[in-house]
């Protein structure tokens, strides 16, 4: 699967606009990890345990978003993105979503 922020790729051409490719999980904090993190926040630095879990579910959203892509027939995806929002407290949705395309070899 091509996969690109652009809208179009250098060395494709797209043949066919199938519509929208998205992908979503929804994560909750964990209270032992919160209580890490807050520690954390009094002596500075990277918050691991936060970056570890935001990078887990930009994996899981970006493989739904592929898998929904692939469902529809498409081998690439264009103006992929990323947004998340919370859903309520102490758990947020991150959404990976862009255009199924087919694209054909230059």
């Amino acid at each position: 699967m091509q996969i690109t922020t652009q809208d179009k790729f250098a060395d494709y051409d797209i043949i066919e606009t199938l519509g929208l490719a998205k992908g979503n999980t929804i994560r909750a904090r964990h209270v032992g990890k919160d209580i890490l993190a807050g520690l954390r926040t009094l002596v500075g630095g990277e918050i691991t345990e936060y970056t570890k879990m935001l990078a887990e579910s930009r994996e899981q959203a970006l493989d739904r978003m592929i898998d929904d892509a692939k469902s529809k027939g498409a081998n690439g995806i264009v103006c992929a993105r990323f947004t998340t929002s919370a859903v309520m407290q102490g758990s947020a949705e991150l959404l990976a979503y862009g255009t199924a395309v087919k694209l054909n070899k230059r």
